[in-house]
């Protein structure tokens, strides 16, 4: 069922995790190399990677025997350290860079929808109402087509250090989101 309060929440973890504005040096890069980002076909593909996901991904889960409580706990371990990446801008997951034309690989995966992105969908699955996190991703992919877009633009606006300050608060969100997910879902588990 459609709830406001859970479409944001959904909207703000999902673009805190996908950080396209903290990506946008990484896509003004690409750029400068002579690779060809195409902003309508990168977003599309990263929207059906991620519905693929939110509505396969738990068959998945279970043909492997994981439960989705134990998925969204580990959710909240790469959450977390996703989180303390932005806000001591170090690199702890390692992205691959793609060559030849940038559009799917590395933009619309693993940039947009990336393993950070699907192991959040999986976790929001164990708190939110599917319907809420689907718009949730329609949102955040229109985001994404916007600031690919006009990335050069968004760039020259905001600056290295504009594009830092972002980084950390949206890090610091993310940590307090990842706390909330390992919480809840760790009292799933039943001990002893």
């Amino acid at each position: 069922m459609l709830n406001v309060k859970e479409l944001i929440s959904v909207s703000l973890i999902l673009f805190s995790v996908i950080d396209i504005i903290g990506n946008v040096p990484i896509v003004i890069d690409l750029k400068r190399k002579g690779i060809k980002i195409e902003s309508g076909k990168a977003s599309l593909v990263a929207l059906l990677i991620m519905t693929l996901f939110l509505y396969g991904g738990e068959v998945l889960l279970h043909l492997f025997g994981v439960d989705v409580a134990s998925f969204a706990v580990a959710g909240a371990i790469i959450i977390f350290i996703i989180g303390l990446e932005m806000i001591l801008g170090v690199e702890i997951f390692k992205h691959q860079q793609g060559s030849g034309k940038g559009t799917i690989v590395p933009i619309a995966f693993p940039l947009i929808a990336g393993a950070g992105t699907m192991t959040t969908i999986i976790a929001l699955k164990a708190k939110y109402d599917v319907v809420n996190i689907q718009l949730g991703v329609v949102l955040n992919i229109l985001l994404v087509f916007l600031v690919l877009r006009f990335s050069d633009w968004i760039s020259k606006k905001l600056g290295e250090d504009g594009a830092n300050i972002l980084r950390k608060v949206f890090g610091i969100i993310l940590l307090a989101i990842s706390i909330k997910l390992f919480k809840d879902n760790l009292a799933s588990f039943k001990l002893g």
